[in-house]
């Protein structure tokens, strides 16, 4: 029952043959003889050959948006419909040289809001590709992990905790399986899995407990299953036919920039219709009231806000992912802003991930170093029996292929499979002589696994029922497994107090502390409950701590931002580990546990938060645990950051302001429920995000100052002139243009402004706190009062000098376009003088602004532009006397720069 995938749009659909049943109404051993495998997976020959007849397992990409209907979005607009009745008008009335001059600037907006948005589209087309998901099949009789687009019908799939299947598949054995299948069924709780059931052949999705799907999520459990269906066939593939092409919502800040555009909009119409009304009275033509009105009214809203946001925000996540962060959703860029405490994991991200064993202790001796490598010949029976225990109990994959090594798995599995390959007990000759019976697989909440083997186990076994136990994990539900230990003589009744002596005095050191036990039985059926054990000894483990770590944790305290471990690790362990770290000025902090947290969840929330509250370690938490310690940061006041790699994580990660999900270790349901991915696991790369989100925002900020602060200007310049009794200061082609060339290229342009440096010296934005608050709003009505009002007195006094009117608007205009070159420059700091800014900092910035002046100054020469704007050349003197007057803004913004920094200092 092969079936098939797309391999690209010139490829089509291979159809399957027909079967009379489909696979979940058949045995798995059926299923399986039909797609010529078997349970041990395919050969990589045979996977190559079926990847090339059915194509990768891949649905299609979400239809590309093509740059002409990108071009032709950037008509959608109001403000481009009434410029647009503007050119019909003007053609109407035979002002064929206003129609042209308007067609163009719609041009030119269109062609540089077109490609501000197609850049912005590549980039977060790059962003998606980089995202790649993973499986972890059956191949030549190993586990291996690979790209889950070369996944193909016949495969046999490895199923565990946070995994995302890559594609429909019958259950081979389940042991404990649940699968979150709402993606499909919209169910919204787990759905156990039966590899046995055979079902009716018109048994509904929901109800096929003997398959799963592709996209779903293992929640608990493991198991195998058979790969029936790959791409477009998979049931995930019908739908994908429906959704393909529909585009995602845009992030809270856009969608309330864009509702705050339209209200200005309105308040800006106000002005418009009472400066049209005004000048009907006073006599004006209905057109040149019509034209001037319309012209006003696209100059001073910033109808470019959100185009310039979305570039930012867009330029932000390339950022990011260039210091290996991966942004999902947008919204975390903003978030990050606000951040002020983190809750990381300590595995992998504030430590390297590279656990090897150093100590062994059996009874009260412990094996490291060279006795670890020889170990003493009175040691040795014990140390073997231990060793064994753990290998036989273990998910890992260590493997030689060639001259190297495979890895695969969890680190502590790899770890002690590492070490019994150095002393020659290999996990795949130990199962032959002793199978694997049973399996109970490790979950966060148990924190202990265990597994059954029958016939040859060593010792001898006395009898060929009998089954050989062994279980490795925490080293408290160990202990009360088992009701004797291992010494150098032999078998003891167990001391519970040495057990714990020895795990205190291995977890001062920094080890990560794993027990191990072992045992016979008559019969496995009772693995869940295991009791009656020996406990074989204790496994120490050494994970040294990332060198940039330490300074990142100071970096995030000098931010304002808090940083807390959680851990699952022994209480010891986790605070020697915070002690290296510095994570708290304390030489002995005070680590919270997990017996500690449950006291204080009986007693209620108020507890809880006490006891959270001050606190920088936790350890022996449990997943269920680690939500309610972001709950109460939450209640507590803080916005809270969460690192997270397991399925379990994945409540955490939904209830932080911002789940952080790792790249490398981190499971699909982890990478699937958070908002950013570290492509390199590392805290330092959070800190990166951090600064960087702090970057966007304040860059966002300064887009929007710029943009209010001159529309602002624009209109105050008109009412003034209208108070005054005077004629409109400038016409509506000289409106438009002045919009086109300032705005149409130094908004963006301060996009791509870079760091100032001090992003991480400044508090954590309070997330209540609105983009208009008091420093914005100082700074908006002082430097639009200053433009708009010696505009105005500019224009008044050459009037009254006997100016002609032409010439009055067209120094106007000019003086207007220095001064929006001036305001870009003021707007690249909210704080820091101009002056102590690298000039050339934002080449993009310098650049355009540059351009854009002699842009307008090029036009005063070029016979036709000069005159649909009604412009003519100004002599250098009198450039230099309107460069001066503008220098007023500049001056006005450095003065209350100093006033700002003031303030701030003050204690």
């Amino acid at each position: 029952m092969r079936t098939a995938s797309v391999t690209g749009p010139a490829r089509e659909l291979q159809q399957p043959r027909r079967e009379p049943l489909p696979p979940h109404a058949r045995r798995a051993r059926d299923v399986t003889r039909e797609l010529s495998s078997d349970e041990r997976g395919l050969g990589s020959a045979d996977a190559e050959e079926r990847l090339r007849e059915y194509g990768r397992n891949t649905l299609p990409p979400a239809r590309r948006v093509s740059l002409l209907s990108i071009v032709l979005a950037q008509f959608r607009s109001p403000v481009i419909y009434v410029l647009l009745i503007a050119a019909a008008g003007s053609l109407i009335v035979g002002a064929l040289t206003d129609a042209l001059f308007i067609v163009a600037v719609l041009a030119v907006n269109a062609a540089i809001g077109a490609a501000q948005e197609h850049g912005a589209e590549r980039g977060a087309e790059a962003l998606r590709k980089a995202l790649v998901t993973r499986a972890r099949v059956l191949r030549d009789h190993e586990a291996l992990d690979l790209d889950s687009g070369a996944v193909v019908p016949g495969d046999v799939l490895v199923l565990e905790p946070g995994d995302k299947v890559p594609a429909d598949a019958r259950l081979l054995w389940a042991n404990g399986l649940e699968v979150d299948e709402s993606l499909l069924t919209g169910e919204s709780l787990p759905v156990a899995k039966e590899a046995e059931r055979r079902l009716a052949p018109e048994t509904p999705l929901a109800d096929r407990v003997n398959m799963v799907f592709s996209g779903a999520l293992v929640v608990r459990g493991r198991g195998h299953a058979l790969v029936t269906a790959t791409g477009l066939c998979t049931e995930l593939g019908t739908i994908a036919r429906a959704v393909t092409g529909r585009r995602a919502g845009q992030p809270p800040l856009l969608v309330r920039m864009a509702r705050f555009t339209r209200r200005i909009g309105v308040a800006i119409g106000v002005v418009v219709i009472f400066v049209a009304v005004v000048s009907l009275a006073r006599g004006a033509a209905l057109r040149d009231v019509l034209f001037l009105s319309v012209a006003l009214a696209v100059s001073a809203i910033p109808e470019g806000l959100p185009v310039a946001m979305t570039v930012a925000l867009s330029l932000a996540t390339r950022r990011m992912h260039q210091r290996n962060v991966i942004v999902r959703r947008l919204v975390a860029v903003e978030a990050l802003g606000s951040c002020t405490f983190i809750a990381s994991d300590k595995t992998g991200t504030l430590t390297m991930n590279e656990l090897s064993a150093h100590a062994i202790a059996i009874g009260d001796t412990v094996l490291e170093g060279d006795a670890l490598r020889n170990p003493p010949t009175e040691q040795l029976r014990a140390f073997r029996r231990l060793l064994r225990a753990a290998v036989l109990c273990n998910e890992g994959t260590y493997v030689r292929r060639g001259d190297e090594w495979i890895e695969g798995g969890d680190a502590v599995d790899v770890a002690l499979l590492r070490l019994g390959h150095e002393h020659g007990l290999v996990r795949d000759e130990l199962e032959a002589e002793a199978p694997r019976h049973s399996t109970v697989p490790f979950e966060s909440e148990r924190r202990w696994a265990a597994t059954s083997h029958i016939s040859g186990a060593w010792p001898a076994l006395p009898g060929p029922d009998e089954q050989e136990i062994a279980v490795k994990g925490a080293v408290e539900p160990l202990m009360t497994m088992c009701d004797r230990m291992l010494r150098e003589g032999g078998e003891v009744p167990v001391d519970v107090q040495a057990i714990e002596r020895t795990a205190h005095r291995m977890a001062e050191r920094g080890h990560r502390v794993v027990a191990i036990a072992g045992g016979l039985r008559a019969t496995a059926d009772d693995l869940e409950r295991p009791d009656h054990l020996v406990f074989l000894g204790l496994v120490g483990m050494l994970d040294p701590v990332r060198p940039d770590v330490p300074a990142a944790i100071e970096a995030c305290r000098r931010a304002g931002v808090k940083v807390a471990m959680i851990t699952g690790d022994h209480p010891i362990t986790a605070r020697t580990i915070a002690r290296e770290l510095r994570l708290s000025g304390d030489e002995h902090p005070h680590v919270v546990t997990g017996v500690e947290l449950g006291v204080a969840e009986r007693k209620g929330q108020g507890a809880v938060d006490a006891l959270v509250a001050g606190a920088h370690v936790f350890a022996r938490v449990d997943p269920t645990q680690k939500l309610r310690i972001v709950e109460s940061l939450g209640r507590l006041g803080h916005f809270v950051a969460v690192t997270g790699d397991g399925a379990n994580d994945a409540p955490a990660l939904r209830a932080a302001h911002v789940g952080i999900a790792m790249g490398r270790r981190g499971t699909d349901v982890a990478r699937e429920t958070a908002q950013l991915v570290l492509t390199d696991d590392r805290f330092a790369s959070i800190v990166a995000a951090i600064e960087e989100g702090r970057v966007a925002f304040a860059n966002v900020r300064k887009v929007i100052f710029l943009l209010v602060s001159s529309g602002a200007a624009e209109i105050l310049l008109f009412l003034l002139a209208i108070a005054a009794g005077l004629p409109p200061p400038l016409v509506a082609v000289q409106l438009l243009w002045l919009n086109l060339v300032t705005n149409g290229i130094q908004d963006v342009a301060l996009a791509f402004e870079p760091k100032e440096g001090d992003e991480l010296t400044r508090r954590p934005r309070d997330p209540r706190e609105p983009i208009f608050d008091r420093v914005m709003i100082e700074r908006v009505l002082l430097n639009a009062a200053v433009m708009g009002t010696v505009a105005f007195l500019s224009y008044e006094r050459s009037l009254h000098a006997g100016v002609p009117l032409e010439i009055a608007r067209n120094e106007t205009l000019l003086l207007l376009v220095l001064f929006e070159n001036l305001q870009a420059g003021n707007s690249r700091s909210e704080r820091r003088s101009l002056f102590s800014l690298p000039l050339l900092g934002n080449r993009l910035l310098f650049f355009g602004t540059i351009a854009a002046q002699l842009v307008h100054l090029g036009a005063m020469y070029v016979p036709g532009l000069r005159e649909a704007l009604h412009v003519t050349p100004v002599t250098f003197g009198r450039w230099l006397e309107l460069a001066a007057l503008a220098m007023t803004v500049l001056l006005a913004s450095e003065l209350h720069k100093a006033l700002l920094r003031r303030r701030a200092a003050r204690p």
